[in-house]
């Protein structure tokens, strides 16, 4: 519906751009949107304003000419000037009528548009460590960069989804460690659990899969290794892993490093798809290092003079950027940093023929952004292709208790506890309905409540209901032809209200992906099952003359496959029946 208006004015404009002998490609970009007031009319350009000054005319009078060179259309029954130039158009009702045939000659695809482009995007998100399950913080990540890769698809982007799997670095070490001590208690071995590193459940599990399959392989007398330990827990913990490592030796170690990531990496990789999210690759980080993608990044920055040696460590010059202090990327020890993975992984994605990266990180790391794009403009890569969307993590509670997120402890809610309890669809909406940058509460009450207050359930029986008119009929043995309906006899306020709804989801895809923002999508969801529950409450559709029945039957058909749709692009179930 907006590309027919915006045909239509772009071919008003041309004919007075020919008239004055005006070349069009030196003209700037006009908007078309909808309007927030029906008085407005339905859609409002601002291309006078814009065009006034380069064709030297003042804007109510451009807009006056634009109107007068507007091609006839059977969907526009007025246009007219507002405000200081704007123009807005009045639609017909044919023109609304014709979104029932563009719903069921698209179905899966009404909504979809090509405003990416084909430009080819990677997603990485959610991303954690694999030192422990994905807690419910997590699940928001995942659950918004998930929806926002299915709404950039939509809209035309390539775009591609990955999970960065950081296995290699002094955290993996903690874990093995950790797998190691609790595999020596099932030894028979007795000493004080150190609480400097990972205390969970999932621990003990894995070192019990070591013991099952490792017999006493791995078995050593423990009282030397905690014996004068620095009294900082840094400095125990690093001293615990070096003498792991010599009693181990670098293969008992590594076997034990790799049982405890694969185990956990396998663990989140079903979590994640029993949550629909479902990557097009995993890229671990030790590949970095296997494939040599470390070496060429950090010799880039040398060759490029970024980088210093001080102290028998590597630094970054991260100050010729505005950063308040230069930073190690290789330690005196010889091991690369963190930062150091993270320059290499992001040079990797671009060499790798991306246009855009996009990172979804939790709002601690807000600090960590201008570093990174500062590594990209010492490589010599334009920083300006990534972009990083920041999510808070979700808090939830349980009555009036604040429940722990911390993940060394062990005392944590996982995102399968969340998903057994309020179920994936309801987890991924109440994640999607809010702005991932704001923060959250998450209400368990609320999502599992059978109430038009719970948005997910309110969304979900409406496309429920209409699934039952159709199985109502079947049952009376009424038989349908929605292609037979005359359209024309959906005259009531209510319907038109409905079909006004539905010409706006095409719209609200693409600014759901130009924002980056998919919870455009949630609210309008919630807005449309409320137009349906309204219209349903109000009007008889069985019961009605055939007619009418059959045209009513069309517009809730059309309005059921929307919900499907925006549904589907929040990773949620439309479900026949509830």
């Amino acid at each position: 519906m907006r590309s027919e208006i915006r045909s239509l004015i772009t071919r008003a404009v041309d004919v007075l751009l020919q008239e004055r002998s005006i070349d069009p490609g030196e003209m700037p970009l006009w908007t078309l949107e909808r309007t927030k007031q029906k008085d407005h009319g339905d859609f409002a350009s601002n291309v006078a304003l814009v065009l006034a000054k380069p064709l030297g005319s003042k804007p109510r009078d451009l807009a006056q000419a634009v109107l007068e060179r507007l091609p006839a259309s059977g969907w526009v029954t007025r246009a007219e000037i507002a405000g200081p130039g704007f123009i807005n158009f009045y639609l017909s009702t044919a023109a609304y009528y014709q979104v029932i045939d563009d719903v069921r000659k698209a179905q899966k695809n009404y909504g979809c548009c090509r405003i990416g482009k084909g430009q080819r995007v990677l997603m990485e998100f959610v991303s954690a460590n694999p030192t422990g399950p994905l807690h419910v913080g997590h699940g928001r990540g995942a659950a918004y960069g998930d929806a926002l890769a299915r709404v950039l698809r939509a809209a035309g982007y390539d775009t591609q989804s990955e999970y960065y799997i950081n296995d290699a670095g002094r955290q993996m070490d903690i874990l093995a460690l950790s797998v190691w001590l609790r595999y020596l208690e099932l030894c028979g071995e007795s000493f004080d659990f150190p609480s400097s590193i990972y205390q969970g459940d999932y621990v003990f599990d894995i070192a019990a899969i070591l013991h099952r399959e490792g017999g006493a392989r791995y078995q050593h007398v423990v009282s030397p290794l905690m014996l004068d330990l620095p009294t900082d827990e840094d400095g125990a913990t690093d001293m615990l892993i070096e003498r792991a490592q010599r009693c181990l030796g670098p293969e008992g170690f590594q076997k034990i490093h790799e049982l405890a990531t694969n185990t956990l990496v396998e663990d989140i990789r079903r979590d994640l798809s029993a949550f629909s999210v479902d990557y097009d690759q995993w890229f671990s980080e030790t590949s970095l290092m296997a494939s040599g993608a470390m070496e060429r990044a950090v010799q880039k920055l040398k060759d490029n003079g970024y980088l210093y040696e001080k102290d028998g460590a590597w630094w970054f010059r991260s100050t010729d950027f505005g950063d308040e202090k230069d930073r190690v990327v290789i330690r005196a020890n010889g091991k690369s940093t963190y930062f150091a993975s993270d320059i290499a992984y992001h040079f990797d994605k671009l060499e790798r023929g991306f246009d855009e990266l996009i990172n979804i990180w939790g709002a601690d790391h807000h600090g960590y952004i201008s570093r990174v794009k500062a590594s990209l403009s010492a490589l010599g890569c334009d920083p300006s292709a990534l972009h990083i969307l920041l999510v808070q993590f979700a808090v939830l509670y349980r009555g009036e208790e604040k429940v722990s997120m911390s993940t060394r402890s062990g005392e944590f809610v996982t995102l399968r506890q969340l998903r057994e309890e309020v179920g994936s669809d309801a987890a991924r909406f109440f994640y999607a309905i809010r702005k991932p940058e704001q923060h959250m509460d998450f209400d368990l009450e609320l999502a599992t409540s059978q109430s038009a207050d719970n948005p997910v359930y309110y969304v979900q029986y409406a496309h429920a209901r209409i699934c039952s008119v159709f199985r109502q009929l079947e049952v009376k043995g009424i038989q349908v032809n929605l292609e037979r309906a005359d359209h024309q006899l959906l005259n009531e306020e209510r319907e038109l209200e409905l079909l006004r709804a539905l010409s706006r989801y095409p719209d609200i895809i693409e600014s759901a992906a130009r924002a980056r923002e998919p919870h455009q999508l949630a609210y309008f969801l919630r807005e449309l099952a409320n137009d349906f529950h309204t219209y349903y409450n109000a009007h008889p559709f069985i019961a009605a003359e055939d007619s009418l029945r059959l045209a009513r039957l069309a517009l809730i058909d059309a309005t059921r496959q929307v919900i499907d749709n925006g549904l589907s692009m929040l990773g949620v179930s439309a479900p026949s029946s509830m």
